[in-house]
């Protein structure tokens, strides 16, 4: 569930007591992320006010999306692998149900500079939008589409 993959990563964060720390956890979080294909990296899968380059790929498939992600800035991959881990494979419902009250909890917003934040909000949109979508879709019945 959702709210396990929540508790989970702030536990995970929270066992840092310093932000270097969580820096560092955050980095190797990015570092995890597989790598968006080339073919992938296009502007209608680009997230518009982020200062990197970011890209997300929803997959909306049997009633819930898998998200894919990449970016060209190594503490981006990072922010974005955290959002992936907990809304990749969820329900579009249940994503616009769980605000990412997760990241304040973890303290990472409160280290981001302004640039950084509102390209962190972009992420959230989008992600928030695809799931807007997708569950519209779902009220209709369809439980799998392309973009």
């Amino acid at each position: 569930m959702l709210e396990d993959k929540v508790t989970q990563l702030v536990d995970r964060f929270n066992k840092f007591s310093q932000w270097e720390d969580r820096y560092k956890e955050l980095i190797q979080n990015g570092k995890k992320l597989d790598a968006l294909a080339d073919a992938d990296k296009v502007e209608k899968f680009r997230i518009k006010g982020c200062q990197s380059q970011v890209w997300l790929k929803p997959e909306y498939k049997d009633g819930v999306i898998n998200f894919y992600a990449d970016s060209d800035a190594i503490l981006v991959k990072g922010i974005i692998s955290l959002l992936l881990e907990i809304y990749s494979g969820a329900e579009p419902e249940v994503i616009l149900k769980t605000p990412p009250q997760f990241l304040q909890d973890i303290g990472i917003t409160e280290h981001l500079t302004m640039n950084r934040t509102n390209g962190l909000a972009s992420m959230v949109k989008q992600i928030q939008m695809y799931a807007t979508a997708f569950n519209a879709l779902k009220q209709k019945g369809v439980l799998s589409a392309d973009l």
